[in-house]
C-alpha cells in the first residue's frame, strides 16, 4: 500500500525523501529528491513550497542539529519511509544557510569544553568500572575462596565489561547476586579449564558439549568452594 500521508512532527514542517519518482504538481519538475506533501497528498517541490532557500543538514551530529534548529527561523524535518520498519525515519533537517553557519561557529567555540567534558566522563566511568570489577572479584573469592585472586580478577573484568551485555552488566550482576556471580565463574571455567571450545570447533552441538564437560566444571567449582570448608 502506498504511503502518502505526511507524518506529524510536533513544532515543525516536514519534507519527504520519496521512495518513488515524483513530479511537482505546480511546476512539473521532477523527479524530486525532496518534496512537501501539500494537504497530505499533493507533491510540491521545495521552491513551490517556499523552502527552496533551505539547505540539508544530515542527522548524526546532535549538538549541531539542535543549534541549527535553534538558529533557524524556518526549518523542516526531512523523513523517509522505511518499508522494513513500516514507519518514517528522520534523515536530517532543512535549515537556513546562515543559521547553519552560526550553529557551526557555536559548536567550534565550545569544542574544547566538550572534549574535556567527554574526557572527564570517561575517567569517571573508568573509575566506576574499576570499583565494580574489584567488588565483583571480591564476591567471587567470597563464594569460591579457592579461586586464585588473579583468576577472580580476570573473570570479574570479563563479566563486567561495559557494553558487553554479559552477566556482570545485568541487574543481578550489578547487585552482586550469588547466582549471577556463579554464572560468570561457570562460564569462565567452561572456556578456560575444559575442552569446551575445542568441542564446539569440532562441530559438537552446544548443549551436547556442555553435557560432556559438566563434570569437569563441577569439579573445579567444588575445589574452589571447598577451601571454605577446609578453613
Amino acid at each position: 500500500m502506498a504511503v502518502s500521508a505526511t507524518p506529524p512532527i510536533p513544532g515543525g514542517l516536514v519534507v519527504v525523501q520519496p521512495l518513488r519518482r515524483k513530479r511537482c504538481a505546480g511546476c512539473r519538475r521532477g523527479p524530486l529528491p525532496l518534496l512537501v506533501l501539500e494537504d497530505n497528498r499533493v507533491p510540491r517541490c521545495l521552491d513551490c513550497a517556499d523552502l527552496g532557500h533551505l539547505i540539508f543538514l544530515p542527522r548524526g551530529d546532535t549538538a549541531l542539529t539542535r543549534r541549527a534548529r535553534e538558529e533557524s527561523a524556518l526549518w523542516a524535518v526531512v523523513v523517509r519511509f522505511d518499508r522494513r520498519l513500516g514507519r518514517y525515519d528522520r534523515r536530517g533537517l532543512l535549515v537556513e544557510e546562515t543559521a547553519l553557519a552560526r550553529a557551526e561557529a557555536r559548536c567550534l567555540a565550545d569544542a574544547e569544553a566538550r572534549r574535556r567534558r567527554r574526557a572527564r566522563d570517561a575517567r569517571r566511568r573508568a573509575a566506576e568500572d574499576e570499583r565494580f570489577t574489584a567488588a565483583f572479584a571480591a564476591e567471587i573469592v567470597r563464594l569460591y575462596p579457592g579461586c586464585p585472586a588473579e583468576r577472580a580478577r580476570a573473570i570479574a573484568a570479563h563479566a563486567s565489561a561495559r557494553g558487553s551485555g554479559r552477566v556482570g552488566r545485568s541487574a543481578a550482576g550489578r547487585a552482586l547476586a550469588p547466582g549471577a556471580v556463579t554464572s560468570a565463574v561457570v562460564a569462565a571455567v567452561r572456556h578456560v579449564d575444559t575442552p569446551y571450545d575445542q568441542l564446539l570447533m569440532s562441530g559438537v552441538a552446544r548443549y551436547e558439549a556442555r553435557r560432556r564437560i559438566a563434570g569437569a566444571v563441577a569439579g573445579v567449582l567444588r575445589e574452589w568452594a571447598g577451601a571454605a570448608d577446609a578453613g
